[in-house]
């Protein structure tokens, strides 16, 4: 398979630390060139990264007839607006999470990518595509735990720079949209379905104008979902999925450390099984997923509906923690 040219906008620190790293060690991708707002910035990454090509200006690299695809990582209000100037310049796109910063945001780069049925468009929720997530989705559906009725999860981490761009309000900052989203989404991924309503709450924090403190509660058809995520405290995530006839604890959900073994524990009938996940780099993955759509023209495996939906819940528990009231999902 021939590999695809990757281009990435910004040097923010996931791209330089996680999803380069792993582009470049994937079967079937190469990251060829990297932009910054300034020539030093894009020209250091490249050259620490061992990069090709570095440029001053996102346009720049847009332009660039060598490039296939792009990865997105610029900050939560700059993901759909170079988003589409990436489509509008023929490539495929990869785009962090969350996709824009509300439903319709998200709606409108949907509308564009319609426009260019050639080009693939995907969110980079990396979780979904580590193997411990696909064991705990196949022994849901093998009926393991019986039917599953409640599923917890928190996610936090401390984040005290006034200037971070994850505490500034317009641009996208705060908790639900940095990491209450993963929450949402693996509830929805679990159940396979929507959930019916949402109640959201969010706890002021001093000093800051983002929320830092935010829970949610999704009623499903046959269950609930909980979720608290926090970026104004002590770093901890875990996810447990809890059904009629047995439990499974996902001790690191979110981010593994790349190439190393992970466990998920699966409780049933008081016999406690620890199942070794074999070494993987979620981000790899996803990257190799994304390339095979692109070389064998078929679908991107998370496609831009489950990014508007998960995004209308976002809006939603935000909607419902202003009100002080349950939301309904249509």
């Amino acid at each position: 398979m021939q590999k695809l040219r990757w281009g990435v906008l910004s040097t923010a620190n996931i791209g330089r630390t996680k999803v380069i790293p792993a582009i470049q060690s994937s079967l079937y991708g190469e990251v060829v060139a990297i932009a910054s707002r300034t020539l030093e910035s894009a020209s250091k990454a490249a050259k620490e990264l061992g990069i090709k090509r570095a440029y001053a200006s996102y346009e720049e690299l847009l332009a660039d007839p060598n490039v296939d695809a792009i990865y997105n990582p610029l900050p939560n209000h700059l993901h759909v607006p170079w988003s589409i100037r990436a489509l509008e310049a023929g490539k495929h796109v990869l785009c962090e999470k969350p996709l824009g910063l509300n439903a319709a945001d998200v709606e409108k780069l949907i509308e564009i990518a319609q426009q260019y049925p050639q080009l693939k468009v995907m969110e980079a929720f990396m979780y979904r595509f580590h193997p411990q997530w696909q064991t705990a989705k196949q022994l849901v559906r093998q009926g393991a735990l019986g039917q599953v009725r409640s599923i917890h999860s928190h996610f936090a981490y401390n984040n005290q720079e006034q200037d971070n761009i994850r505490n500034i309000p317009e641009w996208g900052g705060g908790a639900l949209m940095d990491i209450g989203c993963y929450c949402i989404s693996l509830a929805r991924f679990i159940y396979d379905e929507e959930p019916l309503r949402v109640l959201g709450q969010i706890t002021p924090y001093a000093g800051f104008d983002v929320d830092c403190f935010v829970s949610g509660i999704l009623e499903f058809a046959d269950g609930n979902a909980t979720f608290t995520a926090s970026t104004k405290s002590e770093a901890e995530q875990y996810v447990e999925i809890h059904g009629e006839y047995g439990s499974i604890l996902i001790p690191l959900p979110f981010n593994p450390i790349a190439d190393t073994v992970t466990h998920i524990i699966l409780k049933r009938d008081g016999a406690i099984d620890e199942i070794v996940q074999v070494p993987s780099d979620h981000y790899r993955n996803m990257a190799d997923a994304f390339t095979a759509s692109v070389t064998n023209n078929l679908a991107v495996p998370t496609p831009l509906s489950d990014a508007l939906a998960n995004m209308k819940i976002v809006d939603s528990i935000f909607a419902s923690a202003f009100d002080g009231h349950w939301i309904s999902i249509t």
